[in-house]
């Protein structure tokens, strides 16, 4: 596994390229958009230049990571690929016809892996005709950063793509943490009704946003309140995750916050927009 395809440019997308190379591997970075490929390759510039500031890497090795990383617009270019991890947008809509694609563009052993948080493996690996071969990869923002990586078999991931992929993210640095296919896997299906209930306690009056977040930093020990933490990771993101968790599993529990609706309807939608529950505009 030396020749690495990364799917998106976004913040997720980029992350998981820079990974990757400053491990060593080339990385064929494809997006649709020449803008944000453009984005990306200066995300990860930028990132790496912040480590030689902290003494990481030397300024020499900016350079010579950076010529690891191999943009392009198209999804051609993944053909020669050993393993392809997608970062687009979460949405099967979007998720499903672009594995299909993949399957029929990529050479046969290549591994698929969806950098997915919340859509089923299963129903993305029954989307080709190498369903042994795909898997899920969900990184955890910012990747370069966050060491964790849950690793998500399908109902028909082989037992040879799961353990090569376990080695691949700890050649990653990574800590990889087996999981099965089920709504939210384990991350957000725990993190994300936390949030929720922090929102429903926002639109109750039972505390301000800063007390809301306050008390969970404080009290839990928490290096983020839930509401900032919302507003981070997306509000649109955060309710999309919620309606999944809320069909699939079919329990009121789960049901979405009207106040997290309102907002994403309002385009508020966290950091990347400017507002969310709090203001970034300054």
């Amino acid at each position: 596994m030396q020749r690495i395809g990364v799917i998106g440019g976004g913040t997720m997308g980029n992350g998981i390229a820079q990974v990757f190379i400053q491990n060593g591997y080339d990385v064929t970075l494809v997006d649709i958009r020449q803008d944000i490929l453009d984005g990306a390759i200066g995300a990860i510039k930028a990132n790496l230049e912040r480590q030689v500031k902290k003494g990481i890497i030397s300024a020499d090795d900016v350079q010579v990571v950076l010529m690891r990383v191999h943009p392009s617009l198209k999804l051609e270019a993944l053909s020669t690929c050993d393993v392809v991890v997608e970062a687009a947008t979460e949405d099967p809509k979007i998720k499903l016809p672009l594995f299909a694609g993949l399957d029929s563009l990529c050479k046969q052993e290549c591994v698929l892996a969806s950098n997915t948080s919340s859509i089923s493996i299963t129903s993305i690996a029954g989307a080709t005709k190498r369903q042994d071969r795909v898997i899920g990869m969900h990184f955890f923002n910012p990747v370069p950063v966050m060491s964790l990586v849950e690793v998500i078999r399908g109902l028909a991931t082989s037992d040879a793509t799961f353990h090569s992929t376990m080695e691949l993210a700890k050649k990653l640095g990574k800590t990889p943490v087996t999981v099965n296919d089920y709504p939210g896997f384990v991350s957000n299906r725990v993190l994300m009704p936390m949030i929720n209930e922090a929102i429903y306690c926002l639109m109750e009056g039972v505390a301000e946003r800063e007390a809301i977040d306050t008390v969970m930093k404080l009290g839990m020990n928490h290096p983020m309140g839930p509401l900032a933490l919302a507003d981070f990771i997306g509000l649109d993101v955060c309710l999309h995750i919620m309606e999944v968790l809320h069909t699939q599993l079919g329990d009121d529990k789960y049901r979405p916050c009207p106040l997290l609706r309102k907002m994403v309807a309002a385009g508020h939608l966290g950091k990347k927009s400017g507002r969310g529950f709090y203001d970034y505009g300054k």
